[in-house]
């Protein structure tokens, strides 16, 4: 099956249903060369949607990926990036980590387009809530990074129904660029937030989705159902919480009956749960990761099985995970 393209949300703007990220992989996983080469790989099968972050390897994500841009020479207008911010580079300056004030945020996107060496990124995101600056601040401040053409449109990270719709709300009122498109967690084992807390932003507002862990940081893979492998994911550090959920036992008897309806399927796990992420109309992209371009295959295959999760497959599904 080909990479179909979806619109984000209410604009105009169509990303490939699966895309590229490069969370926890750039740099602690691949080097310039592999992270050019998976990117490559995702590019050759239709991908077009790149996301990165600020914070992704204290910036040396970002400045890998735009080393790869520059080395591939692809289009400029043949490809989607993105980037957020919140987090910071900074401990030493109060006003410059864990914010959305305007002074960070007009220097952070300064800062992060110098890092990929680009004119602009197509999105950026603010990558967490802010509760200690005002959400008009942050509104307007994004506003003003568009108009100056850095970003051609913004969006949220992990915000809350009620935060998201604030922002609208303020941008609506005062004829602001609105927030476009949120980047929450969805997996099979992480439901809630897109199929519920989300549900009427779809409609009311054109939210579009970016999702991100469609494999739940490696558990959807099946391959910690015997132990977890050296070298995998769970075996870096800060990974406590993914280490805590493969010894989790209803996780894992519900990762070995989801690896039975993939075998069924005639594909693997990771593709399973990739494809049911992408099976919802309400998600405009898949965020998938890869450590290798055998891992990038594997993924874009995903698309195959999309045909194959008929009701009675998402039922079953559904009785083992919603």
């Amino acid at each position: 099956m080909e990479m179909t393209y979806r619109r984000l949300g209410s604009a105009g703007l169509r990303v490939s249903v699966l895309s590229f990220g490069s969370w926890v992989s750039f740099r602690d996983q691949l080097d310039d060369e592999q992270a050019a080469a998976c990117m490559e790989a995702a590019y050759d099968a239709g991908v077009n949607f790149f996301d990165n972050a600020e914070a992704y390897a204290a910036g040396e994500s970002e400045r890998i990926m735009g080393r790869a841009f520059a080395k591939l020479g692809w289009p400029r207008e043949s490809y989607v990036v993105s980037t957020k911010f919140y987090w910071g580079l900074s401990k030493k300056y109060v006003n410059m980590r864990r914010t959305l004030n305007r002074k960070y945020l007009m220097q952070a996107i300064d800062a992060s387009l110098e890092r990929f060496g680009l004119d602009f990124v197509d999105l950026v995101f603010c990558h967490r809530a802010d509760r200690h600056t005002p959400i008009e601040e942050t509104v307007r401040a994004m506003h003003d990074i568009i108009e100056s053409g850095k970003a051609l449109y913004w969006g949220t990270s992990e915000w809350a129904a009620d935060e998201i719709r604030a922002a609208w709300e303020i941008a609506e009122r005062h004829h602001l660029h609105k927030p476009q498109m949120e980047q929450p967690e969805y997996n099979l084992l992480h439901r809630d937030r897109v199929e519920r807390e989300y549900a009427r932003l779809y409609a009311d507002i054109g939210l579009g989705t970016t999702t991100w862990s469609p494999l739940a940081s490696g558990a959807l893979t099946g391959k910690y159902l015997d132990g977890i492998p050296e070298g995998s994911r769970a075996t870096l550090p800060g990974y406590g919480l993914l280490r805590d959920q493969i010894a989790d036992e209803a996780t894992t008897a519900t990762v070995r009956a989801l690896k039975d309806v993939a075998d069924e399927l005639g594909c693997t796990l990771a593709q399973l749960a990739i494809a049911w992420c992408a099976r919802n109309p309400n998600v405009s992209t898949v965020i998938t990761g890869a450590s290798r371009v055998e891992q990038v295959q594997e993924n874009m295959r995903a698309l195959d099985v999309l045909d194959r999760l008929d009701d009675g497959v998402l039922a079953r599904i559904d009785e083992l995970t919603a």
